[in-house]
């Protein structure tokens, strides 16, 4: 491959990225939500991408953009390279973004050398990963795997719309969401490139990772109850205070979290009735709950519920749980990894790093209809990710670039055996 090429298709997705980071609903911001007029436009850009590098495109029944570049005979099944579209609020200009981007340049590349594969290639831009408007995640990717619920169509977004009124207004039919789902024999794998998330390639000063799997995560809503009273009149042997045990629970949590090797965080906490000189009769608090194995989970949840109940039974307090998502954990494919791991070595990596995924990706809903693997790529700052300061190199995007390339011709050889 000439070098100019290379730096073509580098500058050309970073600038795709930078292109549609300027299609949002903030204007001081990126905000892309699922359903939006921006999610339109930005499914507009990306078909336009998708032709320039020779795919035929089309739209989905779930708002997924899709393209397909045939295989060496038409009608093969498809080898899937992606990620998603939409945006958390205030978002970097690319988590998921990026990845879109590196498979259409890799389809680009298989195009212009006029490779044989043994398999179609397909590009989708995932119409929501992260959840941010209708609260619950993988919803395009879920259409896309056959394990939509259309009782998801009732949930609502902040302003009170339904999902299935978002969809009529953005131009799809609610009752064909689920037309979406793909068969497994139409499918040979999902290959995704996505930023890290985290600090760790750049603590060791490497550009890339394989990733072994994605993390299985729960999310809590936890009451403690206690009574409320004046913080002046209630003694202190008779509070029963609600938010006293819950900063209990809370400190253990982390305790238990860093022993165990989870991640354990509380996002959200509110006091009831919320009075400066009222002793807080309620505490409520989230609690997103990961491990790289749902034993290892499962463990540290039974511990953080174990001492919560002891420190509320000392207090005089109520404890409540309400588990509202569960997702397990998703291992990579052997054979897929093994793939992407020799794109790693393509580009002159020796011993590829190895990670497990902190944060969720579409590959978790994918996994239900074909197997996965994944391709870290460094995130500079710290690895910073879902803020304004989320960045890249431009090195390190030409190195995924060739490490995707090569790990699809990996799959290729695979095939070819």
């Amino acid at each position: 491959m000439k070098p100019a090429v290379v730096a073509a298709g580098v500058d050309r997705a970073l600038a795709h990225c930078a292109e549609l980071a300027r299609i949002s609903s903030l204007q001081d911001g990126i905000e892309r939500l699922h359903l939006s007029p921006e999610h339109k436009l930005a499914n507009a850009l990306v078909a336009g991408w998708m032709r320039e590098a020779g795919m035929e495109t089309w739209q989905d029944a779930a708002g997924n953009q899709c393209g397909r570049l045939e295989g060496r005979t038409p009608d093969l099944p498809a080898l899937v390279l992606g990620s998603h579209l939409d945006t958390v609020t205030d978002a970097g200009a690319y988590d998921g973004m990026l990845g879109v981007m590196l498979a259409i340049e890799v389809v680009d590349r298989v195009r212009r050398s006029g490779r044989d594969l043994p398999f179609a290639l397909e590009v989708i831009g995932f119409s929501d990963e992260e959840g941010t408007r209708f609260g619950t995640a993988l919803l395009g990717s879920r259409a896309f795997a056959g394990t939509w619920d259309d009782a998801l169509l009732t949930l609502t977004d902040r302003k009170g719309t339904t999902l299935a009124d978002a969809a009529r207004a953005f131009g799809l039919d609610p009752a064909r969401i689920g037309d979406a789902a793909r068969r497994p024999e139409e499918l040979i794998g999902y290959l995704e490139t996505h930023i890290e998330q985290g600090p760790h390639l750049e603590d060791a000063d490497r550009a890339l990772a394989a990733v072994s799997s994605i993390a299985g995560a729960r999310r809590f809503a936890l009451t403690v109850t206690g009574r409320a009273g004046h913080a002046g009149g209630t003694p202190y042997d008779r509070r029963r205070d609600a938010l006293v045990g819950a900063a209990e629970v809370i400190v253990e949590i982390e305790r238990i979290a860093k022993e165990t090797g989870t991640i354990g965080t509380v996002g959200r906490v509110r006091a009831f009735p919320g009075g400066i000189n009222v002793v807080p009769g309620v505490a409520r608090l989230s609690l997103d709950l990961r491990g790289e194995f749902d034993e290892q989970r499962d463990g540290a949840w039974d511990r953080i519920d174990a001492f919560a109940r002891t420190v509320c039974e000392r207090r005089g307090l109520g404890w409540q749980v309400e588990e509202f998502y569960r997702a397990d954990a998703v291992p990579c494919d052997g054979r897929l990894r093994a793939a992407v791991e020799d794109g790693i070595r393509a580009t002159g990596d020796a011993e590829p790093t190895v990670l497990w995924s902190r944060a969720g990706h579409d590959g978790m809903a994918v996994a239900a209809v074909t197997d996965i693997a994944m391709l870290f790529l460094r995130c500079g700052n710290g690895g910073i990710s879902h803020h304004p300061d989320e960045t890249v190199t431009a090195a390190d995007v030409a190195a995924a670039l060739d490490a995707f390339e090569a790990a699809v011709l990996a799959v290729a050889d695979q095939r070819s055996r």
